[in-house]
């Protein structure tokens, strides 16, 4: 059974820690987000891990960053350092709707309760921190900080900031997934090492005075410079983006405000033994007793979940799962897996459901390069776009395997995939014929077993120049990966429905390619229900196209919708049939000069 006594969990109060008889602490971490001991919870990994390595370690979650700031002080001073967190998602997404409207909710809080984080977590906690414990070292970390490590664009502010480093007065920023740079740090702070003389650990980013090149670093435009100029900031991306995605990567550096922002290179791909090293630790899976009588949705949604790899080669220019865990695949092994799920069926309220065996794409777990020394020279953001590399071993019999142990599990009633799918993967034509067998295999074995209703895919547009702007397959590939989905589903007397996924406003769109977008959707007879306005987010592709206007690979000029009123003109056409819409669709369409298109999205409506 599940323990429940609150020293199971990584204290989080003086109390708390004062009952494990501890007259010090090593580690005291602040987080955004609620404290759920679960490894899908980036607080919770890293106490764990930094537990692992036999130091003492407190969290705060959601200290309240007003008034006295007793929460920053109840627990005193580390022995080492503070760790800082936004949380799970970067604040500002959390918070604000692509209009910059207010959310009136927070799946990371308690109950959903707004107003738990401030934004900017990262900046607003190390401030505090620096003032309160100047001497006491903060170390940044979680997917805010890691995508704001460099000169970014933040689209709340509309304008161009300096790398995070600057603002929080941080001494350190680890980037990516932690637990290999913090091992190292916490090892040699335990040999004795003075942390400020620690600046060589991989996956960190530090802020000092101006330094000496080293042969094969990389000097970005300065931050000075790319205010004034934004294709020097859409140069430097593509350096950036590129760096990020390659096994043996370049150290970069950036000027800014007189100093120096140092990025040193990430570690390789975690082997199996490091992952599942980090999920086989002993979390209790549950959120602290703290909040009994509470929900907290981000945990309800994947409390029977597994994730079974990191990392994602699909390398959509609108996502930030490539920046942030890279895209090389680490898999966990087939045992850690299945000790994950036999955890999760002791649960007292699982009734034998899995709701997602996944992780950032459902359908890459143990997919590398058939020759990983081609990988080691790669630059390229992305494994399957423009085209499917040849080098790519996208065998799928991997999966196959596991969705059948999970399966023969007789607690086990049904195993869902909730993640995405890349269907251009089952699609594809491979030279090896197992390769298509085993995609063949998976596709059937997906549609018929293991769909929970609905199949949501993301598609995203139907344009191709939109697409090839997204890193997207062709909208060809969805209306293929339909008939098979309504073949399989008939062959099987199952009445499933395929969801797609759709995204306005992107770099590169325009109204009249939402108005095909209406159109081709209509005739499949979709009424779409999962869409999103584009978002832009630190460190992605779309979001430099959209604000420096330029494709940081070509560096030609991108059309981007900007203004509130043009993103809202191009979101109503994914709602064309509401006669709220009809008349001001039509209307846009004729001043553009598109009779066809009205002709076309409305012909019954016209007939009439």
């Amino acid at each position: 059974m599940i323990n429940y006594r609150p020293d199971a969990w990584l204290p989080t109060t003086k109390k708390e820690v004062e009952a494990r008889g501890w007259d010090y602490i090593d580690v005291i971490l602040f987080s955004g987000d609620a404290y759920v001991d679960h490894p899908s919870f980036g607080a919770a990994v890293i106490g764990r891990t930094l537990e692992a390595e036999g130091l003492r370690v407190a969290i705060v979650p959601q200290p309240d960053w007003r008034g006295d700031f007793r929460d920053f002080r109840k627990l005193g001073k580390p022995r080492l350092f503070f760790g800082v967190s936004a949380g799970a998602m970067d604040s500002m997404i959390n918070h604000y709707t692509a209009n910059k409207r207010l959310r009136s909710d927070d799946a990371y809080t308690p109950d959903k309760r707004p107003g738990m984080r401030p934004d900017y977590p990262s900046i607003v906690y190390s401030t505090i921190l620096k003032e309160l414990y100047p001497d006491v070292p903060v170390v940044l970390g979680g997917i805010e900080a890691s995508l704001r490590r460099l000169t970014h664009y933040d689209y709340w502010q509309d304008k161009l900031k300096p790398g995070i480093l600057v603002e929080s007065k941080a001494d350190l920023l680890i980037y990516g997934m932690g637990e290999l740079p913090l091992k190292e740090l916490a090892k040699r702070l335990i040999q004795g090492e003075p942390f400020h003389s620690i600046q060589d650990i991989r996956q960190t980013a530090y802020l000092t005075n101006p330094v000496d090149l080293r042969e094969g670093d990389i000097q970005l435009f300065s931050h000075e410079e790319c205010l004034k100029d934004k294709l020097k900031q859409a140069k430097n991306f593509r350096h950036i983006e590129e760096e990020s995605n390659k096994y043996n990567a370049s150290r970069i550096l950036q000027k800014v405000q007189g100093k120096t922002i140092v990025v040193n290179p990430p570690f390789p791909p975690m082997q199996e033994k490091e992952i599942d090293a980090s999920f086989d630790l002993p979390y209790t899976r549950l959120p602290h007793p703290k909040y009994k009588g509470k929900v907290i949705p981000a945990f309800e949604m994947i409390k029977f979940s597994v994730n079974i790899h990191r990392g994602c080669f699909g390398g959509c220019a609108f996502c930030t799962i490539s920046a942030h865990q890279g895209k090389f695949i680490a898999s966990r092994s087939k045992e850690s897996i299945l000790k994950e799920i036999h955890a999760i069926t002791r649960m007292p309220d699982f009734k034998g459901y899995l709701s997602d065996l996944g992780g950032p794409s459902a359908n890459m777990y143990r997919m590398k390069g058939k020759d990983e020394s081609i990988c080691r020279q790669c630059k390229k953001p992305s494994c399957i776009s423009p085209a499917i590399c040849k080098n790519l071993d996208a065998d799928h019999s991997y999966l196959l395997d596991i969705y059948k142990e999970v399966d023969k599990l007789p607690e086990i009633k049904k195993s869902f995939i909730g993640s995405g799918v890349r269907y251009d993967m089952l699609l594809h034509r491979y030279p090896d014929e197992q390769l298509n067998q085993s995609a063949r295999n998976y596709t059937e074995e997906l549609i018929a077993r293991h769909v929970s209703g609905r199949l949501k895919v993301a598609p995203e547009h139907t344009s191709a120049e939109v697409l090839k702007y997204m890193r997207k397959p062709s909208f060809e590939q969805f209306g293929q990966f339909k008939k098979q989905f309504d073949k399989i589903n008939l062959r099987y007397g199952l009445k499933q429905q395929l969801i797609p996924y759709f995204i306005s406003s992107h770099p590169g769109c325009k109204e009249t390619d939402m108005a095909e977008l209406a159109i081709q959707t209509k005739n499949m007879q979709f009424q779409l229900e999962q869409v999103q306005d584009f978002t832009p987010t630190p460190m992605t592709l779309a979001t430099e196209m959209y604000y420096t206007g330029y494709n940081p690979y070509t560096l030609e000029k991108v059309y981007t919708a900007r203004s509130k009123e043009q993103k809202l003109a191009q979101r109503q056409y994914f709602f064309w049939y509401k006669p709220e819409f009809c008349n001001q669709i039509m209307q846009s369409l004729q001043r553009a000069g598109r009779k066809d298109l009205i002709t076309r999205l409305f012909a019954k409506r016209n007939r009439e």
